[in-house]
């Protein structure tokens, strides 16, 4: 980080990271449930230096996704995260169709 545009009175920039209480705030995940995310691979943080967790806003979205769909829906978890992934998989290939029918 730059310190000479801290001390000019600017900004830094904002992060796309998030810690681990913020993102219980903003998942309202349980924790247990969120360390099973992780061990299972669902949700990779990024590991600091001060052996702390932090992880994407892209992670909060799914993560939210995926609590509103097993209420919603009643679903468990797993059957939640197949969902989301493949939600996420058509968002994709719906994308590159669009892409494409723009090159046609």
């Amino acid at each position: 980080m730059d310190l000479t545009k801290l001390e000019t009175g600017a900004v830094p920039e904002p992060s796309n990271l998030v810690t681990w209480v913020s993102f219980i705030e903003l998942t309202a995940v349980h924790p247990s449930r969120l360390t099973e995310l992780i061990d299972i691979g669902w949700v990779e943080p990024l590991e600091t230096s001060a052996r702390g967790v932090l992880f994407h806003q892209r992670d909060v979205y799914r993560v939210r996704k995926l609590v509103r769909l097993c209420a919603d829906l009643e679903v468990g978890v797993t059957g939640g995260m197949i969902i989301v992934d493949l939600l996420a998989r058509i968002e994709n290939l719906e994308h590159k169709v669009r892409e494409l029918e723009r090159l046609v």
